[in-house]
């Protein structure tokens, strides 16, 4: 619709409208031929995007749904959460939810995790199964050093799966499943892949799916054997949405057409153009070194009315988000992922430009 404004929000994020009508294609049933053949299609497309050879599935949930699996599945006493942000502390409450034991390590909002500080929380608690680390927290523009934190890991406490909350970053920023040894990467469909909401995509590991045995009460719906069991025969254990999978093999193949280096390069490159203007007129939330490529957290150091600034944005086709949760007022994000393009960033920052010009 033409009074849609473009999204530069942490999610849902833009789909292009041949993305969004390839859902129109006829419904076909999740046990013919013709799904095996989709679904034949998308596993090694997912492969190429999470960097591995390894394992991917897909469920129709939210990100938050495969917290929960990589939880009831990886977790069978005690995990370590990284809790820089609000999406690392809902993890953790998850965690809490399912009986586990949880330890926090609980950073300012704003700054990054350090390997230094994972390892000295090893350390002391040396019964630790996991840890669970969100690589980009859109509630802070945060984006946590996954490389050197899971190597970290690797070298001192190589019997540690590593969880990973990649929802607003696969795709847009560098993630290499295999090469750093990551166990468990988890994403949604909404963020950096530029699809409709509804579906989640996971990579794992043969080591986690090896501990998944030894897990009891590992739930129904999300378990991870029962995933590879029906994925060897190229089905689902339910009704898979298969709209939006017809979406995904649309989508998939555009994003492999680009390139996944062009893909994060493209995306660093809108970052630095939308943080080294919000530098110059307000300031930034994230410290220096650890600022996400796929959105930006503004410290509203000129005290602007974000809401005000929005009813404006939509005039001009477009809307930006205010800051989460305790940052409300504070901050003000804009989200620069998924097919968002750098001449898209251009026109929202004349337009943002245009409504500060008007109030002197």
């Amino acid at each position: 619709m033409e009074d849609t404004p473009m999204l530069f929000i942490p999610g849902p994020t833009y789909v292009p409208e041949e993305i969004a009508q390839a859902q129109a294609r006829p419904m076909i049933g999740h046990r013919s031929r013709e799904f095996t053949a989709l679904f034949e299609r998308l596993l090694p497309r997912l492969q190429a995007i999470f960097r591995t050879r390894g394992r991917v599935f897909f469920v129709a949930a939210s990100g938050t749904g495969l917290w929960e699996a990589a939880i009831r599945n990886l977790v069978r006493r005690k995990a370590l959460c990284l809790i820089n942000g609000a999406f690392g502390e809902r993890w953790y409450q998850v965690v809490l939810a399912n009986g586990k034991e949880a330890i926090p390590i609980s950073i300012e909002w704003g700054r990054g995790v350090r390997p230094e500080q994972v390892i000295e929380a090893l350390e002391a608690h040396r019964d630790v199964e996991a840890i669970t680390v969100v690589h980009n927290e859109t509630s802070t523009g945060v984006m946590n050093p996954l490389q050197e934190i899971a190597a970290a890991v690797r070298h001192n406490f190589p019997e540690v799966l590593i969880l990973v909350d990649a929802v607003s970053s696969l795709g847009g920023a560098p993630l290499e499943t295999d090469a750093w040894g990551l166990d468990f990467v988890l994403t949604s469909s909404q963020k950096c892949l530029a699809l409709p909401p509804g579906l989640a995509f996971c990579a794992v590991s043969e080591r986690a799916l090896e501990k998944a045995k030894e897990v009891p009460h590992r739930g129904y719906y999300f378990d991870l054997l029962t995933l590879a069991r029906y994925a060897e025969r190229g089905e689902t254990p339910a009704t898979p949405p298969i709209s939006l999978l017809y979406a995904a093999d649309a989508q998939f193949e555009r994003i492999l057409q680009e390139g996944m280096e062009a893909r994060w390069e493209r995306h660093r490159r809108m970052a630095e153009r939308v943080q080294t203007w919000a530098a110059e007129r307000f300031g930034l939330f994230a410290e220096e070194n650890y600022r996400s490529w796929t959105l930006t957290c503004v410290a509203n150091t000129r005290g602007i009315d974000v809401g005000a600034l929005n009813e404006f944005l939509r005039t001009r086709g477009k809307i930006i988000s205010s800051g989460y949760g305790p940052l409300k007022g504070k901050t003000f994000r804009i989200a620069h992922m998924g097919e968002i393009q750098p001449h898209h960033i251009e026109a929202l920052l004349a337009d943002i430009e245009a409504w500060l010009a008007l109030r002197g």
